[in-house]
């Protein structure tokens, strides 16, 4: 179902550039036949709607990671520099929630803890939404911020830096699936305690799972059927804890990338003083309207990573 949800998506908007096309082809033709500057400009919004769709659809090509689709959660931290990273930490948290609110998405602060001046020492908040984390993985890195400070007396030009950390919310639903051709069953005589029903016939069973060998019994009943069904609860239980293992230890990789970011290796430079000036330092992208950026007017730079991504994968 979550496939056919995907699919659904890319045709749907398929279906609205073609739609676009085919009415903006219309009234061109119309604005023509009746030299109705309005109907040129109505053409005019068409075809820009299309362009925007098609930029839409380009994005959601290459976000075809296992887990582009899931909600994010994202944290953020301040580097050295006391008030003044605190305070920069929270203008990031403010562009990331207006980014959120541009987009739709549905975010939620789960853990803040102020600063002692001003800003916040750390904020972990969540964002819900169809690709999310697809998105925002492209802010994953150091941030760098160069401003004259508010909180210096001298009015003096600072340099700060912020991490934030991106992972995605693992869903909540694994499901055990157990096909019976991975199972070798035996039976066998109960033995110790249970009482002559039980001692007397084959009721106990054994099972094993063969990919990943867990071995399960049960001998606890007289009956062979009651043996089978207890036996593979535990199955489903001891399969069900090897996933959710799995899923702990992919988490336990989303925090090694998050120690492995570094003070100076910054992904985003955002320049107010003596110039203003956003630049991407991984993929070029730059932007000279700082206050627009700041406002969650983070497009652009997202775009232009996860585009370098695809070029990147394209050319190996």
């Amino acid at each position: 179902m979550k496939r056919k949800a995907v699919i659904t998506a890319g045709l749907s908007i398929l279906d609205k550039i073609g739609a676009l096309v085919e009415d903006s082809e219309v009234l061109i033709e119309l604005a023509e036949e009746a030299r109705d500057a309005g109907v040129a400009r109505e053409a005019e919004e068409k075809i820009n709607e299309a362009r925007s769709s098609i930029k839409t659809a380009e994005v959601r090509r290459v976000l075809g990671g296992e887990n582009d689709r899931l909600n994010a959660i994202v944290s953020i931290h301040p580097g050295a520099g006391g008030t003044e990273a605190q305070d920069w930490a929270s203008i990031l948290l403010r562009m990331y929630l207006r980014w959120a609110e541009l987009k739709h998405y549905a975010a939620e602060t789960v853990d803040y803890q102020p600063g002692e001046e001003a800003g916040v020492k750390s904020v972990t908040f969540t964002v819900s939404g169809e690709y999310a984390y697809g998105y925002l993985k492209a802010e994953m890195g150091v941030h760098r911020l160069v401003r004259i400070s508010p909180f210096d007396a001298n009015k003096r030009r600072h340099t700060s830096f912020a991490s934030v950390f991106v992972y995605p919310e693992i869903e909540d639903d694994i499901e055990v699936d157990i096909n019976e051709a991975d199972l070798k069953v035996d039976t066998f005589r109960a033995s110790g305690a249970g009482g002559q029903h039980v001692n007397k016939t084959d009721s106990a069973i054994r099972i094993t799972h063969m990919p990943t060998g867990i071995v399960v019994q049960c001998q606890n009943e007289r009956s062979q059927h009651k043996n089978r069904a207890t036996a593979m609860k535990l199955l489903r239980a001891r399969l069900y804890e090897m996933k959710l293992k799995e899923q702990e230890e992919k988490m336990q990789e989303y925090h090694k990338e998050k120690r492995d970011i570094a003070w100076g290796s910054q992904i985003r430079s955002y320049v107010m003083q003596p110039y203003r000036l956003i630049k991407d330092h991984r993929t070029g992208v730059e932007s000279g309207n700082v206050d627009a950026v700041l406002d969650g007017g983070l497009d652009p730079f997202i775009d232009g990573y996860l585009f370098m991504l695809s070029d990147k994968s394209s050319a190996v």
